[in-house]
């Protein structure tokens, strides 16, 4: 079993987590779950539906947690998400070897000190930012760092969803979850190390 727990916050932008959730689950054993960092509750989102959370945080049960984003700019959930710090800190204490973090848009703020030195990417008009927190910005749709995988704007969720088929369950899977799709992935995704890098289409 593949487990996947997506991490919701108050104003959590809908498209940031539908979009790589859709290619996940038409993968064979894969177990999808929202949880919150606070616990259970209802989430409002930034389309005005609620959705309940009823699932603990547990990040000792999932092999990849997903961190969308929620808007950009003083006083947006993502703002305001920045400013408390929880779900930074519950993201640092849950790491360990095994675990993949994978963040959409400006969910990528939310990973606090995690993306310092580390390749990664945001929505546009947030790469300086993420650049100020000490991470090194590629210009890619999605980029694969190992434990740390990231997308650009809101529809390259679609895009981290088809890689993160591919990358754990194969071509062909991947292929199938586009069919389903009707869509299919836009541009290299930035693969690499620490000390080196490549592009795989």
């Amino acid at each position: 079993m593949f487990r996947v727990h997506t991490v919701l916050y108050d104003g959590v932008e809908p498209q940031d987590f539908i979009g790589p959730l859709g290619p996940l689950q038409v993968a064979d054993g894969v177990e999808l779950k929202y949880v919150c960092v606070d616990g259970p509750k209802t989430v409002p989102t930034a389309a005005g539906f609620e959705i309940a959370v009823r699932q603990p945080w547990s990040p000792d049960d999932a092999d990849l947690v997903l961190v969308p984003g929620g808007g950009y700019g003083p006083e947006s959930p993502v703002d305001r998400e920045v400013r408390r710090g929880v779900i930074a800190q519950a993201l640092a204490a849950a790491r360990r070897p095994g675990l993949v973090l994978g963040a959409v848009c400006t969910g990528t703020l939310l990973l606090g000190d995690i993306v310092v030195g580390r390749p990664c990417t945001s929505f546009e008009l947030a790469k300086d930012d993420l650049k100020a927190r000490g991470a090194s910005v590629i210009d890619s749709r999605v980029v694969d760092d190992g434990d740390l995988v990231t997308a650009g704007g809101v529809t390259s969720g679609l895009d981290l969803g088809l890689w993160l088929v591919e990358r754990f369950f194969g071509v062909e899977t991947a292929l199938l979850a586009q069919q389903v799709l009707a869509y299919e992935r836009r541009g290299p995704v930035w693969l690499g190390g620490r000390d080196s890098a490549q592009l795989v289409g």
